[in-house]
């Protein structure tokens, strides 16, 4: 046997050989894929799974020698669908770190295979990119890489997937096409801008103060950078390279974009480089380059023979894919030959010896063969062949199972696929619904804000009107007055011409007179002379008749030449008094002349102020009359507007009710409840707003000048009445059916004559016969039947609500009481014991204290019987035990004010009593005076909600609180003023200090101020803190949390 068996692997018989191919070849092709398809779905599945640790080498070496067996990544993207992508964030990031793998080192026609997921991808990155933190933002930035990887090649393919390119190369990709090298410089500058993001990113999201690259889930998150850093190391050698060639070509201010960017990227680039170098877990996988201290100057063309390109260098120790792959992809072969026939040769060069295989030719051993030695041999194979057979069929029942399996996997999730496509849907018209409301109200905001700012504009318009107005009235009274005073000078100029005209005219009497006087003197001359020359007639007659009358006649010539000479005087002295008269009736004249030139220049003036006053009086008319037409242009604009907005303001408010009332058909409204007695408070405040409203309208009848009120008014009532409706509709998902069915009716009614009194405000005509006693009456159905659902018998909690507001507040008059004579009893102890300035201003201070506390005392005493009068007022038939429970809200405020005011007394005293021992601070004490008026605030308001506006006791406390309110400013006042006059004491003297000793004292100032910055920002926080709690417990102690059912 063992003879035979020899001689079997001796003889090479060629007929075993072509019957095992006849047999094994038709299904070789179909098996090949089948076991390439399995080792490949085995390999993807190991390297992307939900491990949060780094890929291993060998499965993603598999996966990128199969890209090169296939010369494709469809088995590749076969399987990558088949995975939950969308459902985890490690899963994902694997995949991103494979699938980069395969872009770089796999099949040139990976790039073109992937480039239909690219929608996939974006629609991914986009449903990541919700997440803020972990994988999940990761996963989107690193998705945005992969895209712009894919669409950089897609747009460059002379550029491979790894990025390794020769000088010629990179000239060759441009096309000797400056515009083609200034748009790839743009395009690789986005593609390093998504790597730094990648890089950033994985950075941010890790705890480098810890050693997180030597844990499983750093590495998780580090790996995918190794691909990042060959990438981004020949993006910038390729953008050094560019930019040279760019500058060599084009001006350097239209660079100017390119080279900021490229500074940008530069310094992000060099720092994640120097940050990477330093992780431990990178130093035995890749020696990342360092770049140069600064970059390059592009402005300097021989700066090129400077740039070292940055080379990384993989250690061949570290088994990194990309060291690898040149081995691998280099001895791949592309062989028609499938390896199953190899495998098949093997196996029968196995059984009949290598010779056979090597030489089927050689016929030399072939003698020794015997024919049933052949049969055995062929039964021997067909029975091989039958168990293949058979192991074939197994397989194929087995895979027709497991795909089967499939299927039904494919269906279940192809199921859940369209019921979350479906809820998608959903929450997508969920969200536009909620987005076109949300649209509704910011619209309806902006147009409130517009009215609202035109409103503003035109009271501001009114206001300019009315300052210029009134500076026009003053310019105007201006111009009256300067009018009567020309008027006045001209009745003062008028009264001097009368003057002078009368002066005139006693000038020309008089020189009528003169004239008269001469003219008289000359006529008694010339009859003189007459005379005389009558006289010589008769002595000359008489001389020659009578000789002896000589002597008589020589005295008669010689007395009337004397005479003569008389005459003669008196006519050179008449000449004399007409020349000076002569004179002063020129000048007389001369001064006639400039008063009369005088009056003709008042007169011209008093004419033209006269034009120019009658000229600005029509002007000031004309502006008079245009303000006029304005205000009443501006009046009846003002007055439409008010209108629109009145009407604006009932449209939102009919919206709203009837929103309310379409809630009350809502299915979803079912679950929300509410109680009686928050029904019972919102309805009160309703019905208070309907009165409000009534009064704003007729307000608005009386006075349409102001539309604010009854805009609040309406926005109240519809909040308020739409708060009754839902309330009313949520306390009936708590009672029996009837009732229920009759408190629905109730708030439908409800809404309904609401409806109706907003109908009637928008029209002008009906706003001011407007009813709203059918309003009312519902509201009051409403009250009636919420007053029947309150639950009963609750004496014994009454008892103790109605004792207790007593003991609180004889408490509160108590420790004001006592605050007060503890504050004498510190005043008497510091005017025995202090001097000087401290015994003044501990005086001042404690006195102010003492104000205060006698304002404390008397709102005390004011609250104490206003409380009386809302209680005598409210209670009816009640007793005032029962009021107290019945309005238990109100009750407990007026406890917890009354705690806070003698709280705050008490502690307001011990922080006097401090600082004037001197161990307080300033501004403790005026803390508490804060404290002590808002707790006065807040007992004033818990005792007013009730009382009547009109009410005396009402009015006493509103002033007992301002007198509080004084008093607490003067606390305040004192104690700043205390504190300034105190530091002012504590001179500081820095004379005889050296410069070494200011600079010393300067550095502890400096620690010293920034302590205390430190310590006022904690002291902030932790009072932000304490406020939070403060409102917490006092919501907690008052039921505030209650209001959430009415909401609810």
């Amino acid at each position: 046997m063992d003879r035979v068996k020899s001689s079997i692997q001796q003889v090479p018989n060629p007929i075993p050989k072509v019957l095992s191919r006849r047999a094994g070849g038709a299904n070789s092709l179909e098996l090949e894929k089948e076991n390439f398809e399995r080792s490949q779905a085995v390999s993807i599945n190991k390297a992307i799974n939900t491990q949060e640790v780094a890929v291993k080498e060998k499965h993603a070496r598999t996966c990128i020698l199969g890209t090169h067996h296939e010369k494709g990544a469809h088995t590749f993207w076969a399987a990558v669908n088949r995975l939950p992508l969308s459902s985890n964030a490690v899963l994902c990031w694997k995949f991103c770190h494979v699938f980069h793998k395969l872009l770089r080192d796999g099949h040139p026609n990976v790039i073109k295979d992937s480039v239909r997921n690219k929608a996939d991808l974006t629609d991914m990155s986009r449903m990541w990119g919700h997440l803020s933190e972990g994988y999940g933002k990761l996963c989107s930035i690193y998705l945005k890489l992969l895209i712009t990887k894919m669409e950089f090649h897609i747009k460059n393919p002379r550029f491979p997937g790894n990025l390794q390119m020769s000088n010629r190369q990179l000239e060759e990709a441009g096309e000797n096409d400056v515009n083609n090298f200034f748009q790839l410089t743009v395009e690789m500058f986005d593609y390093l801008e998504c790597e730094l993001n990648l890089f950033l990113g994985v950075f941010s999201s890790l705890d480098m103060s810890r050693s997180v690259s030597v844990t499983a889930a750093g590495q998780c998150r580090l790996a995918p950078l190794i691909q990042v850093i060959l990438d981004s190391s020949h993006l910038y050698d390729y953008t050094v390279k560019l930019l040279f060639k760019l500058h060599s070509c084009l001006p350097a201010d239209t660079l100017q974009g390119h080279r900021d960017r490229f500074q940008e990227q530069f310094k992000k680039l060099k720092s994640l480089f120097y940050r990477s170098s330093n992780l431990q877990y990178f130093k035995r996988l890749i020696q990342i380059p360092q770049l140069p201290e600064n970059p390059p100057n592009f402005l300097r063309a021989s700066a090129l023979s400077e740039h070292i390109s940055p080379v990384v260098v993989i250690p061949a120790e570290a088994s990194s894919p990309e060291s690898e792959h040149v081995v691998e992809t280099d001895d791949l072969v592309d062989t028609d030959i499938p390896p199953l026939a190899t495998a098949v040769e093997s196996r029968f060069d196995d059984l009949f010896g290598t010779s056979a295989a090597t030489d089927p030719f050689n016929f030399n051993s072939q003698n020794g063969m015997r024919k049933d030695d052949k049969d055995r041999l062929i039964e021997q194979l067909t029975a091989e062949l039958q168990a293949l057979k058979e192991e074939l069929e197994s397989f194929r029942l087995e895979s027709g199972r497991l795909c089967q399996a499939l299927r039904g996997r494919v269906s279940e999730l192809e199921a859940e696929l369209a019921e979350q496509t479906h809820l998608k849907q959903q929450a997508l018209g969920e969200c536009e619904f909620l987005k076109a409301e949300l649209d509704d109200l910011r619209r309806v905001k902006e147009d409130t804000e517009k009215e609202q700012r035109s409103l503003t504009e035109i009271e501001k318009k009114a206001q300019a009107n009315e300052q210029r107005y009134t500076k026009l009235k003053e310019k105007y009274t201006e111009l009256v007055q300067s009018h009567a005073d020309l008027l006045r000078k001209n009745a003062e100029v008028t009264r001097q011409m009368t003057v002078v005209r009368a002066a005139q005219d006693e000038v020309e009497t008089v020189k009528r007179e003169m004239l008269e006087k001469v003219k008289a003197a000359q006529e008694n001359a010339s009859q003189q002379e007459k005379i005389q020359t009558e006289q010589l007639q008769a002595l000359q007659a008489d001389l020659t008749a009578s000789r002896t009358e000589l002597e008589t006649l020589k005295a008669s010539m010689a007395s009337s030449q004397k005479s003569g000479e008389e005459l003669s005087t008196q006519v050179a002295a008449l000449e004399m008094e007409k020349a000076g008269l002569v004179e002063r009736v020129a000048q007389k004249d001369t001064e006639l002349a400039g008063l009369g030139e005088e009056l003709e220049r008042l007169q011209s003036s008093l004419t033209s102020e006269r034009e120019s006053g009658v000229k600005a009086a029509e002007t000031l008319q004309n502006q008079l009359n245009e303000k006029e037409s304005r205000e009443q242009a501006l009046e009846s604009e003002l007055e439409a507007l008010r209108w629109t907005t009145l009407r604006a303001a009932v449209e939102e408010g009919e919206k709203i009710v009837q929103d309310c009332l379409a809630q009350l058909e809502d299915p979803t409204h079912i679950s929300c409840t509410s109680s009686a007695d928050y029904l019972i408070s919102r309805c009160q405040a309703a019905v208070e707003s309907v009165d409000r409203l009534q009064s704003a309208g007729d307000g608005f009848v009386s006075n349409n000048t102001d539309v604010s009120e009854l805009v609040r008014a309406v926005a109240q009532f519809a909040h308020l009445v739409g708060d009754t409706i839902v309330q009313g509709s949520a306390t009936a998902h708590m009672v029996p059916v009837d009732q229920a069915d009759a408190l629905t009716s109730s708030v439908k009614a409800c809404g309904s004559e609401a409806l109706v009194l907003l109908g009637g405000l928008k029209d002008q005509g009906s706003l001011g016969t407007v009813e709203s006693s059918g309003l009312k009456t519902a509201l009051e159905g409403v009250l009636a039947t919420a007053e029947k659902l309150r639950p009963r018998g609750l004496e014994l909690q009454q008892g103790e609500l109605g004792d207790l507001v007593e003991q609180e507040m004889a408490a509160t008059s108590a420790a004001v009481e006592s605050a007060a004579a503890r504050i004498e009893e510190m005043l008497n102890k510091s005017r025995a014991v202090d001097t000087g300035i401290k015994m003044e201003v501990n005086e001042r201070i404690l006195a102010s204290c003492t104000e205060l506390m006698q304002a404390i005392k008397v709102l005390v005493l004011s609250s104490k019987d206003l409380q009386k009068d809302i209680v005598e007022g409210g209670r009816g038939a009640a007793t005032i035990k029962e009021f107290y429970a019945k309005n238990s809200r109100w009750t407990e405020g007026l406890i917890s004010a009354s705690k806070a005011v003698g709280w705050g007394a008490t502690m307001m005293v011990d922080a006097a009593d401090l600082v004037v021992q001197g161990k307080g601070k300033f501004e403790e004490l005026m803390v508490c005076s804060h404290e002590i008026a808002a707790s006065t605030a807040q007992l004033v308001a818990a005792s007013k909600v009730k009382a009547d506006k009109d009410s005396g006791n009402l009015a006493r406390l509103q002033q007992a609180s301002r007198g509080v309110t004084q008093a607490t400013a003067g606390v305040v006042a004192s104690t700043k003023s205390g504190k300034s006059q105190i530091e002012e004491t504590d001179t500081m003297d820095f004379s005889s200090m050296t410069l070494t000793q200011i600079k010393r004292q300067e550095m502890d100032s400096q620690v010293r101020v920034l302590e205390l910055e430190t310590w006022l920002q904690k002291e902030r926080e932790r009072l932000g803190e304490l406020r939070k709690k403060h409102y917490e417990l006092a919501g907690a102690a008052e039921g505030w949390g209650e209001e959430g059912e009415g909401t609810g």
